[in-house]
């Protein structure tokens, strides 16, 4: 099984946990975090665009003038498509782009995405992080503490209002809990930071996946 060092709030090692390596140590499928990654862009679409067919425009309820005899081409009415101010030809109408793929699939590129930051050493684990209060300076300086550079996703095992009122101010710091971890933000930050007490949420959340 897989180690990795576990750091306190001071950046200083206090231990080591074992992973489970079917999740932190899996074979990395691209091609899968690509779909689920597609998947939950979908998802996230608003899907509201829309626009107006010759059926909904105004006007046109007669015909602009006669068939023959103008010397101009035949209408039947300016709602037509080629009128400026007509209807829209196959415009885009509200709807919704979400789908999902199976739940093996998305399990795969969860423990495929996991398993890239904890190979490329941009997974850290903290012994614990408890704020009694909501303090923008204290994640600022476990930050700087534990060298870290760039984006970061903080994922704690519980909601926790102290640290999501502490680091929701910081540029590139997201907060999350262990149960709602995706592919898609795993993928957005540099750095997974997260508890132990997080780390083995996961890994519950995973085992009792596998025996449903």
């Amino acid at each position: 099984m897989p180690k990795t060092k576990v750091y306190n709030t001071d950046g200083e090692q206090v231990g080591e946990i074992e992973l489970d390596a079917a999740i932190f140590a899996a074979k990395i499928n691209k091609s899968l975090l690509f779909d689920v990654s597609q998947m939950l862009l979908a998802g996230r679409r608003r899907g509201t665009a829309s626009t107006k067919n010759r059926g909904e425009v105004r006007g046109g309820g007669r015909k602009p003038w006669q068939q023959k005899g103008t010397g101009r081409a035949r209408h039947g009415s300016i709602r037509s498509p080629i009128w400026t101010g007509g209807g829209v030809t196959f415009g885009p109408k509200p709807r919704r782009y979400s789908y999902k793929l199976p739940k093996k699939a998305r399990r795969k590129a969860l423990c495929s995405a996991l398993s890239s930051k904890f190979s490329s050493g941009k997974f850290i684990v903290l012994d614990s992080l408890m704020l009694t209060e909501p303090k923008t300076k204290k994640i600022i300086n476990l930050l700087n503490n534990l060298n870290i550079e760039g984006s970061v996703l903080l994922v704690t095992a519980d909601p926790d209002i102290n640290v999501f009122k502490s680091g929701r101010n910081i540029p590139g710091v997201t907060m999350t809990i262990a149960e709602k971890i995706n592919v898609l933000d795993i993928l957005d930050h540099d750095t997974i930071l997260l508890t132990r007490e997080a780390a083995a949420r996961i890994e519950e959340v995973f085992a009792n996946e596998k025996s449903a």
